[in-house]
């Protein structure tokens, strides 16, 4: 097939030849495109097709030729989305960074409660973004970040305050007393800076929550048990069937025997059967999870937060994790999901997702999506979609190919979002989108017109000479930051780690010299320019983290976005960043404690007592 016939094709598919770069234009290699195409069950060799075909809806499907992809003329989405939320401030935080006297290794649930509870009442915050608490593997070693999760349906029982599950305090005293040891060396990390031990954490609450499970429970909680299961139904049990197997096979199925890797198959049939105690236990958890979700969001909004908790929705999760394995059919295998070279990561990414086929989802009326948002949804005042310009195009990358080396697919936006705007009305709760990354105009605009936040970053504010835009420059719709968990801090920021770091790491196509360059005349415009507006001294120490940080969510306040948040990382003076892009073993990537600005822990405790000096600001009340 020659190059033009294999674009006509290309194009009909969704599948980009070219794209427009962060350094320009940019021509995708053949072989990617290929191997995009094979992966969708597309022939490359076969006819060309017209340049615009049809979905079975028969809306157009948005394709791109010369270009990603592009609003194409259709119907309207049926709902117009949540209205915007009044004017707010909240905060952000990793709980598992989080920990308090009362925490086993990492933060937790009730954690999660008592910071809404004291962000509203002492401070006035409205909100809480947390990070994804989606599921983990049920066995050690777990995966660090929370955003390649084995499930994005369930929860993490890693995250769960057994001291608030009834059963606990109906253990028998000798079968609690064998945990104290253990409990205790959890809790002494708690005052250190030793990077967070999600699996020696989650191996000890495992065996203490096996024996909580085979307490009787009585008459109503038992109830309230069957009716959670009854209104799961077989999308939990599947599940929970993946996570016995898994305890017994290893948390990847593909490398299961080739009997158990159809969950639809006899023979699963018969495991489930087997080990029935095993399946109802994982059920059980979710069901506790639940519950204490709830109790968090309820002392959210019982202490006065207009929203209370925001959850992160993740873009995916594993290849080889739980939905995969109960849902093949709606995956693309072959590809990854994952990110284009920009600015910040240069060598672009691999994210080891597989993406969902539009085929599959349209088919279904995208009804495994809205699950999936009506569940985080369940108990929370909003959702954050994590990479929302995904639900318009994603990056592909070929197996064996390097990131650099992906394409753009486009994908049935106008579905996805209408799903996303009719859950969040239909629960009185906001969403908000990160749109950060590469996108068109138009795809900002047609969230922000379907009730959608945006996440604008203040780092990537600028105009064209890189100077930063003005406060009335802003979005409304939008929850403002200074930056996301893959930043660093601003006292980091302002010591220079994010060259730093990359450096150190390989991930920069420039010296370190001109990156540390651009980054020192970034860092003077913006000092000019809160210095401008008043809210920087001129004369100010140029190592003042402390007043750089305070002056930088001033400076958000003034904006007329809908949302500020403050990342809790910045209101104590951390420095070290939770992630950096790109890299795996070499940094400790999702498993850096709290701790201040002279590299003390800070604990949940401190920050209630009023122990811990923070650096906050005023949101003008409009």
């Amino acid at each position: 097939m020659n190059d033009e016939d294999l674009q006509l094709l290309a194009a009909a598919h969704g599948v980009a030849t070219e794209y427009e770069g962060w350094r320009g234009r940019v021509r995708v290699p053949r072989r990617t495109v290929v191997a995009v195409l094979r992966a969708l069950g597309v022939d490359p060799a076969a006819p060309p097709v017209p340049h615009a075909v049809k979905q079975a809806a028969g809306s157009p499907v948005s394709h791109v030729l010369r270009g990603p992809a592009r609003e194409a003329a259709g119907p309207a989405a049926a709902s117009r989305g949540p209205a915007l939320p009044e004017p707010a401030w909240g905060l952000m935080v990793q709980l598992y960074s989080l920990r308090s006297s009362g925490s086993w290794g990492i933060g937790d649930l009730h954690d999660l409660g008592v910071l809404a509870e004291w962000g509203a009442r002492a401070h006035g915050a409205g909100f809480v973004l947390v990070n994804p608490l989606h599921a983990t593997e049920p066995v050690p070693p777990l995966e660090a970040s929370p955003y390649l999760p084995v499930s994005r349906r369930y929860r993490s029982p890693l995250y769960l305050r057994l001291e608030d599950v009834p059963e606990w305090s109906r253990l028998e005293p000798a079968e609690r007393e064998g945990f104290d040891k253990r409990l205790a060396r959890l809790k002494e990390r708690n005052r250190t800076l030793d990077p967070l031990d999600r699996s020696g954490t989650w191996a000890v609450k495992r065996q203490a929550l096996r024996l909580m499970h085979r307490v009787p429970r009585d008459g109503a909680r038992q109830a309230a048990y069957a009716e959670y299961r009854r209104m799961e139904g077989e999308t939990l049990t599947r599940f929970a069937t993946w996570c016995a197997l898994a305890e017994a096979h290893g948390p990847d199925w593909r490398s299961w025997p080739a009997a158990l890797r159809d969950p639809q198959s006899a023979q699963v049939a018969e495991e489930r059967k087997r080990l029935a105690e095993r399946v109802d236990f994982h059920i059980w958890l979710q069901w506790l999870l639940d519950g204490q979700l709830a109790a968090a969001q309820r002392r959210a909004r019982g202490a006065g937060m207009a929203i209370g908790m925001i959850h992160d929705l993740a873009l995916g999760s594993q290849a080889g994790g739980a939905d995969t394995w109960a849902d093949p059919e709606l995956v693309v295998q072959g590809v990854s999901v994952g990110a284009p070279p920009d600015a910040y990561n240069q060598a672009g990414q691999i994210w080891n997702q597989l993406p969902w086929h539009r085929r599959v989802l349209h088919a279904r009326s995208h009804r495994p999506y809205r699950e999936l948002v009506r569940a985080a949804l369940r108990h929370a005042g909003g959702v954050r979609i994590d990479h929302a310009l995904g639900l318009f195009r994603q990056w592909w990358v070929p197996e064996g190919l390097p990131p650099q080396e992906g394409t753009y697919v486009s994908l049935d936006h106008r579905a996805s979002i209408a799903v996303i705007a009719e859950e969040a009305a239909r629960a009185g709760a906001v969403v908000v989108g990160e749109d950060v990354g590469l996108p068109e105009p138009w795809m900002q605009d047609y969230l922000a017109d379907h009730g959608i936040l945006g996440t604008p970053v203040l780092w990537e504010r600028t105009d064209g000479a890189g100077r930063p835009l003005a406060p009335s420059a802003w979005r409304e719709a939008c929850m403002a930051t200074v930056a996301t968990h893959d930043y660093p801090p601003v006292a980091g920021y302002l010591a220079g780690d994010p060259v730093t770091l990359r450096a150190r790491f390989g991930l920069l196509t420039r010296t370190a010299e001109a990156e540390r360059a651009d980054a020192a005349r970034a860092l003077g415009r913006w000092r000019s320019a809160l210095a401008g507006l008043g809210l920087l001294d001129p004369a100010a120490d140029p190592g003042d983290a402390d007043g750089f940080t305070v002056a930088l969510h001033e400076f958000l306040s003034r904006t007329p976005a809908r949302l500020v948040a403050l990342s809790l990382a910045d209101a104590v003076g951390e420095r070290r960043t939770q992630n950096v892009p790109g890299t795996a073993g070499e940094y400790p990537n999702w498993r850096v404690p709290l701790a201040d600005a002279g590299g003390a822990p800070v604990l949940l405790d401190d920050l209630v007592a009023g122990r811990s000096r923070l650096r906050l600001f005023r949101r003008p009340q409009r």
